[in-house]
């Protein structure tokens, strides 16, 4: 299994932004053209893209959909793999991605509300082509764009939805998002070494160091935000670093 290294390009109100941990208003990041951001990436060695809908994911309504629209066209041209999260909340919502042409759909509230459509989706249109979102804060798994907390452990969901069928996790460790301060890998190691499907790790990520720390927890990439964006590493090491060691 090759470990890959995901660029985000999360959209709030139309442009591409980077939160402190979720938090409206905490951009570090503001860039008015996603689509440009997203094929910047593309030309620096990216093989997949991490989209997300953060109106989505926040308020329920998908209002940077014609953009993802644009991305995910322009991208598929290039042969670039593409997952889209954030407001995802039917059946209806994530066919349409897949039927626009993305490679995954990211579910996470929707999934922990109605488990049975990870189920559906992936009966439908192969479990590879469903990622099941677990965030987790404090040990717990949040929901609705990281606003409510639930009693569940990522180990015991990650459990249950590679039963119903989900194709691959992503793991976010809300503790350290956005934060800048290094990866937790424990909780990254612990699904990992719980479930079977791969594991895609969120979270933290400061330095090409824990881009090797995430690597060796056995998990099939990492999702790189504020890192990327705030210059502390380019994708060019990052993709040579975990391809060299």
């Amino acid at each position: 299994m090759v470990f890959e290294v995901i660029p985000a390009v999360d959209m709030r109100g139309g442009k591409c932004v980077q939160l402190v941990q979720g938090v409206p208003g905490s951009e570090i990041v503001s860039l008015d053209d996603p689509l440009e951001v997203a094929l910047d990436w593309v030309q620096q060695g990216a093989k997949t893209l991490h989209l997300v809908d953060l109106d989505g994911a926040i308020e329920g309504e998908r209002k940077n959909a014609p953009i993802i629209e644009k991305i995910v066209s322009a991208c598929q041209k290039k042969g670039v793999r593409i997952q889209v999260g954030g407001g995802v909340r039917s059946f209806e919502d994530a066919a349409a991605l897949l039927e626009l042409g993305a490679s995954r759909v990211i579910l996470g509230t929707a999934a922990l509300q109605d488990p049975e459509l990870v189920k559906q989706l992936s009966g439908a249109f192969g479990s590879e082509c469903i990622t099941v979102a677990l965030d987790a804060k404090n040990g717990k798994i949040s929901i609705k764009g990281w606003t409510e907390e639930c009693a569940q452990t990522p180990v015991e969901m990650g459990r249950k939805f590679e039963e119903l069928g989900a194709g691959s996790l992503l793991f976010t460790n809300i503790d350290t998002e956005g934060l800048m301060q290094g990866v937790n890998s424990a909780p990254t190691k612990e699904l990992v070494e719980s479930v079977s499907i791969p594991v895609i790790a969120s979270g933290g990520v400061s330095s090409l160091q824990d881009l090797q720390i995430l690597k060796e927890t056995g998990a099939a990439g990492v999702v790189v935000g504020s890192a990327l964006y705030t210059g502390r590493f380019t994708l060019e090491a990052a993709i040579e670093t975990i391809l060299c060691k």
